[in-house]
């Protein structure tokens, strides 16, 4: 081996995408020079299939759905105008009322504008918007201050109103759900608008819906009087809803630039629809998971980004990766366990946590290092910490550093550059993921647009509650132990009815009687 040969390897793996300020560099995936040759037989068909579902072809079999999510940022590509039409009308309807909002036409009735946006919703209703606020915002320049209900934690709620006690009257509630009937908003919405109640403030007077037509809460908001309501489609999955009304409104009233958001996806999807594997990165992303996974989830993807603002991309693509792809049928409705764990923190942080771990212990991951090589940080960002050296330097550095040790230590890892951070670039990393879970789910021949394992998760809730129902009534009726209560319930889940109980004590619900046995406790109802 000459020793220009390492060099030759590196150049001919790196994928340099000037037009979208991107560079993907796969150097350290272990693949040989040519892995991309060696898989001309598959990525024909890989790419046919992403054609067929930007041209309007059912690519959610399971539901029956089209799968529509790259229309939002190219509404020409929709299958029938009236879909393209009502894309356009939507995020005019968007930034028009945006812009009514920071105008002060559309203001609260106790205020002279509003200063606040508390969105909420749950999963990709807010996990989106979340990361496209915390990527981009600024204290300093936000029109409205963004704040989210995504969880039905009370106190998690609790603690987020205190937080805007007198503003609360200069709050925008923007409601997220496409059935209408997710339990978690809902629940949220009913504590947003208690607490606006209890303030003497109308909520209905503030609050915005995005919704389905017609479903639960379209028709809530029709009868209270919302401010307004926009559309959600069942052509968009909530997982890829950010360009949708569902991230465009929280950033246009934020005060963000979604056209530039919404230009850097375009782009990266033109991009990406090259036929040329070499030049499209989203395929090679997904070839090198499937590389790096065997193509059966063998191992972990960790997301190592090197920049604070992208803080919260693990955790969105923890859903659009996991939901996506985590699977027990194929398309052929055969058994197979598909899926891709992630997880991840940011850059340099994990280096001070499991890094050690990932460097010297199990070897059960790959990693993908995020770089921004505009260090940005104003007056941070020029100081020098060290003579010739910046903070930015150093943050640099400990990339460039862990990358190499991770490999000294035989693991394997992916590094994925942007030239800078702003709305245009993270359209652009939307897009690129967004593209290289629908490549991927070709590769192992499973649907990435369902989630029924999500929705068996939301029947057995639904169980637990009516169970709980049943278990406090027979309470009521004779308490007795948890089996007694448990039988008396109809149920043969002693553990579960155990568990509900305990609950229900805990918040003085239920009287537990002292000095029991904890599995054979007595249980008394407080009232009738």
């Amino acid at each position: 081996m000459t020793p220009r040969d390492p060099w030759r390897r590196y150049r001919r793996l790196l994928c340099v995408c000037d037009e979208i300020g991107l560079r993907l560099d796969p150097s350290r995936m272990d693949v040989p020079e040519d892995y991309l040759d060696r898989h001309r037989d598959v990525i024909g068909p890989v790419l046919d299939a992403m054609e067929a579902l930007e041209a309007g072809a059912v690519a959610n079999p399971d539901e029956g759905r089209q799968v529509g999510h790259y229309w939002l940022r190219a509404p020409e590509l929709a299958p029938e105008l009236s879909v393209s039409l009502e894309i356009e009308e939507t995020r005019e309807a968007v930034l028009e009322f945006a812009g009514r909002v920071h105008s002060g036409d559309v203001a609260p009735a106790d205020a002279a504008r509003f200063t606040d946006v508390l969105v909420i919703g749950i999963g990709g209703s807010a996990l989106g918007p979340q990361l496209v606020a915390d990527a981009l915002g600024d204290p300093e320049t936000d029109r409205l201050r963004p704040h989210f209900f995504d969880n039905t934690d009370p106190d998690g709620m609790d603690r987020l109103l205190r937080r805007l006690g007198d503003r609360l009257a200069s709050t925008l509630a923007v409601v997220i759900s496409k059935s209408g009937g997710t339990p978690e908003t809902r629940n949220g919405m009913l504590v947003a608008k208690a607490a606006f109640e209890a303030r003497g403030l109308d909520f209905a007077g503030q609050a915005v819906a995005i919704t389905g037509v017609d479903s639960t809460l379209d028709r809530f908001a029709v009868e209270q009087g919302f401010l307004a309501r926009f559309p959600m489609w069942d052509w968009v999955g909530g997982r890829t809803s950010v360009m949708s009304a569902v991230g465009l409104l929280p950033a246009a009233l934020q005060g963000l630039d979604v056209d530039a958001l919404l230009l850097g996806a375009r782009e990266c999807d033109s991009a990406t629809r090259e036929r040329k594997p070499e030049a499209n990165p989203a395929l090679q992303l997904a070839l090198l998971w499937h590389h790096g996974t065997g193509g059966r989830g063998e191992k972990d993807m960790v997301i190592l980004p090197y920049k604070d603002r992208l803080l919260l991309f693990s955790r969105y693509l923890q859903q659009l990766v996991m939901e996506s792809l985590g699977k027990n049928r194929d398309l052929a409705g055969q058994p197979v366990s598909q899926g891709i764990a992630v997880y991840g923190n940011k850059g340099s942080t994990d280096q001070h946590a499991y890094v050690q771990q990932l460097r010297e212990g199990v070897d059960n991951f790959f990693a993908t290092f995020i770089a921004v090589e505009r260090d940005g940080g104003g007056d941070a960002g020029a100081l020098e910490v060290e003579s010739g050296v910046t903070a930015g330097d150093y943050l640099r550095g400990f990339r460039l550093g862990t990358r190499e040790a991770l490999a000294e230590g035989g693991r394997q890892s992916i590094t994925l550059s942007i030239d800078r951070l702003d709305a245009h670039r993270l359209g652009v990393l939307i897009a690129l993921y967004e593209r290289a879970v629908g490549f991927y789910a070709s590769l192992v021949n499973v649907n990435a647009y369902h989630q029924p394992g999500v929705e068996a998760g939301k029947r057995a809730a639904a169980a637990a509650l009516d169970l709980q129902a049943r278990v406090v009534d027979a309470v009521r009726k004779n308490a007795g132990t948890a089996e007694q209560i448990a039988a008396a319930a109809g149920s043969d889940d002693i553990e579960t009815v155990f568990h509900l109980l305990e609950g229900l004590a805990a918040n003085s619900r239920l009287e537990r009687r002292p000095g029991d046995d904890l599995f054979e406790a007595t249980y008394s109802a407080l009232s009738s």
